[in-house]
């Protein structure tokens, strides 16, 4: 996996209060309205790659296409409305973003003992992380609000605030990587970067070097 999220060096003031007070209007409305519907097609598309997987142990490469770039747009605009970004996210599966890198190697062979085992057991695999998550999770609400007051009043997010909830959400994306069967490998219990995780943030902000990719 592929993920990161660029700390600035320093954060609009202006763009911070207009998230926080009209982020829901102009954000996560119109966003929300076309990921719903790209969601519907992700959930067709999980459902016919379990079966493609299942006999031939390979993801179909459009479809793992696909669900990767479902993913991307959502930590595109999570990454705003958690004010981890400045900027207006893109809209749509091919939306680029200087802020943001989220990517996942393409495996040529997925284990179809591992598939089915999270399939019916899933809840159980990953139950220890959702516990941990819980609690990062309220702490991070908490983080996230003392880190709005520190960019209003000096313009920038506290560095270990920011690792944070990187983290976090970072520890969030490796769980729903594992449980889409994006990868066969369970997920470390740590939020920190993995040496293998570090994006590349200026091929994610071009789009031709992201389709050599996924």
């Amino acid at each position: 996996m592929k993920f990161s999220i660029k700390h600035q060096e320093s954060y609009s003031r202006g763009e911070l209060l207009l998230r926080s007070f009209f982020g829901v209007f102009y954000i996560m409305i119109p966003h929300g309205i076309l990921m719903y519907l790209i969601a519907i097609g992700g959930m067709v598309v999980n459902f016919i790659s379990f079966w493609a997987i299942l006999i031939t142990g390979k993801w179909p490469k459009g479809m793992f296409d696909y669900s990767v770039k479902m993913q991307r747009y959502g930590i595109r605009v999570m990454s705003r409305m958690l004010n981890l970004a400045d900027g207006y996210p893109e809209f749509g599966l091919n939306g680029s973003d200087s802020n943001t890198v989220f990517d996942m190697e393409y495996k040529e062979e997925i284990s179809r003992l591992r598939l089915l085992g999270r399939t019916f057991f899933g809840i159980f695999l990953i139950l220890p992380h959702v516990i941990v998550l819980y609690f990062r999770m309220i702490a991070v609400y908490v983080v996230v609000l003392i880190a709005w007051f520190a960019v209003l009043f000096t313009g920038k997010y506290p560095k270990g605030m920011f690792d944070f909830v990187v983290g976090t959400v970072r520890w969030g994306v490796r769980v729903g990587c594992y449980l889409a069967y994006y990868t066969d490998n369970y997920p470390p219990f740590s939020g920190a970067a993995l040496p293998e995780e570090d994006g590349d943030l200026e091929r994610e902000s071009n789009p031709e070097l992201l389709d050599d990719v996924v």
